[in-house]
């Protein structure tokens, strides 16, 4: 089986591809890498998947993995560029394909709106026109858990209305469920996407409240905590996310096609809602220092509580996350120590 992975050099597309090669797939990920935020670290994370800086760096270059041989290749390109991607899917013929590319940030998204637009509603344009044109047998692509919006039945459930999403972000990720729908309704095409709950873990982003606390407590900087801390996140470990979405990726779809079962959509969290502060000090507890906590009110855009049911996850796929936080935590300062120095 040949997979295409977007956001390959992301968080979340780093664990995802290693997985896979892991497991004896042929991998081809794809990366814009952009200056969201510092590129070096996409960079040093291709580099983990055997993909060199220089080489990484070149637009539409294919890049054979040096650690996995001809099971893994790399191509800087962007979702927006439909040319770009036509070929590509030309070229690689690809049974599957994992979307996860996209602009990400609640917070940002109140700042540069178009750009969301660009990459999440023109990008997954493009991705579901290619595996239209392509016969992809299945779309597997990252939705979020910000789709909720304003419900306020806990725990989220796929069966929930999700017709009130507050940031521009939460919007673009309930367009391309949308659109998947549409596009498994009149093209026959097995898509499913999937709402990701708060991940975190090593190689995380530097705009995730993971990062950002690490960072403000390590450094001795003022951690800003919003809503006075009075939120709380299900947070669910990178890896954890990586297994639900391979258990989903590599299923056979063919009794999906004749049950006319062609759309699904999955939630993927831990199935705890932790309490913020909680979760600082569990970061505090890792690294033997206190927080130096900056009280704010709540973001515009930010979900008070997130808290997924995963029920038809396990009843499809019987798969429930189940890292524990305290696990989860010190792999994550682990890294960061061993990444800063």
């Amino acid at each position: 089986m040949k997979i295409l992975v977007t956001g390959a050099a992301g968080f979340i597309g780093l664990h995802l591809c290693k997985l896979l090669l892991a497991k004896g797939y042929v991998v081809v990920g794809l990366d814009n890498i952009n200056d969201y935020y510092d590129p070096q670290l996409k960079l040093d994370r291709l580099s983990q998947l055997g993909i060199p800086e220089k080489e990484a760096q070149m637009f539409s270059k294919k890049v054979q993995s040096t650690a996995h041989g001809e099971h893994f290749t790399f191509v800087r390109s962007s979702l927006d560029d439909s040319n770009s991607l036509s070929k590509i899917f030309g070229e690689e013929n690809f049974d599957v394909v994992c979307n996860l590319a996209a602009q990400v940030g609640v917070r940002y998204s109140l700042e540069n709106p178009r750009a969301y637009i660009d990459s999440n509603i023109v990008g997954f344009l493009n991705i579901l026109e290619c595996c239209k044109n392509h016969k992809i047998k299945h779309l597997v692509y990252a939705s979020s858990s910000s789709v909720y919006g304003l419900n306020d039945k806990i725990p989220f459930s796929v069966h929930d209305n999700v017709d009130h999403p507050i940031s521009i972000y939460a919007a673009s990720k309930k367009s391309n469920e949308l659109m998947a729908h549409t596009y498994s309704h009149l093209y026959g095409l097995s898509t499913t996407g999937l709402r990701f709950f708060t991940v975190y873990g090593p190689w995380g982003r530097p705009d995730m409240a993971m990062f950002l606390f690490t960072d403000a407590i390590a450094n001795d900087k003022p951690l800003k905590v919003f809503n006075h801390g009075h939120m709380k996140r299900d947070f669910t470990y990178v890896k954890d996310i990586a297994e639900g979405v391979v258990q989903v990726l590599t299923q056979d779809v063919t009794e999906r096609k004749e049950t006319n079962q062609l759309y699904k959509i999955y939630n993927i969290g831990n199935t705890q809602s932790i309490n913020l502060i909680d979760f600082i000090k569990e970061i505090e507890k890792q690294l033997g220092k206190k927080a130096k906590m900056e009280m704010l009110p709540l973001q515009p855009g930010d979900i008070e509580n997130t808290w997924a049911n995963v029920d038809d996850l396990v009843e499809d796929y019987q798969y429930r996350p189940n890292t524990p936080i305290e696990v989860g935590v010190k792999n994550f300062v682990d890294w960061y120590r061993h990444y800063f120095n």
